[in-house]
C-alpha cells in the first residue's frame, strides 16, 4: 500500500529536491496567491481557528500524482480547497472529483469553497471550518 501525505509535515520533513516541480508549483502558488486565498489565509494564520495550524499551498504526492491544496491543518488532516469560475468547467469539476477520491484514500476529510462564497460571507466559511476542526472522527484512529 503507497502511503499518501504532504511531502512536509510538522512532525518530519523529508529529503527531496528543491527542484521537484511539484515543490515549485506550491512555491509560486504561496507568493501568487488569489484574493481569496489571502482572505481565508488572513482569517486561518497564527492559530486563529480552534488554536489550530493552518499551512498554505501544500504538496501532497500519492505514487506518480502530485498535487497541491490550497490550505491544509495537519493536525485534523483538513484540506480546504478554494473554487474559482474555472472549477465550473466539465473536464476541471471531473479532476477535482478525482483529486477528492485521491485524498479521501489518505483519509483526509476535504472542504470546497467558492470565491463567491470567501468574498460574500466569509462568516459562514469559518464557521463550517471550525465545525470540521471540531468534529469528531476527523482524524482516523492510530493502529496502537
Amino acid at each position: 500500500m503507497t502511503r499518501y501525505e504532504p511531502y512536509f509535515t510538522l512532525s518530519e520533513r523529508r529529503v527531496m529536491s528543491r527542484n521537484t516541480p511539484v515543490l515549485k508549483t506550491a512555491r509560486f502558488l504561496r507568493r501568487n496567491m488569489t484574493d481569496t486565498e489571502k482572505i481565508l489565509w488572513r482569517a486561518l494564520r497564527s492559530r486563529k481557528q480552534n488554536n489550530t495550524k493552518f499551512r498554505r499551498q501544500v504538496p501532497f504526492a500519492l505514487g506518480e500524482y502530485h498535487f497541491v491544496a490550497d490550505f491544509y491543518c495537519p493536525e485534523k488532516k483538513l484540506i480546504i480547497e478554494i473554487d474559482g469560475s474555472i472549477h465550473r468547467e466539465n473536464d476541471i469539476i471531473e479532476y477535482d472529483r478525482f483529486r477528492e477520491d485521491i485524498f479521501k484514500i489518505g483519509q483526509y476529510q476535504i472542504l470546497r469553497f467558492s470565491n463567491e462564497q470567501i468574498l460574500n460571507s466569509i462568516a459562514k466559511v469559518l464557521d463550517k471550518i471550525k465545525i470540521a476542526l471540531t468534529s469528531p472522527g476527523l482524524r482516523p484512529p492510530s493502529p496502537n
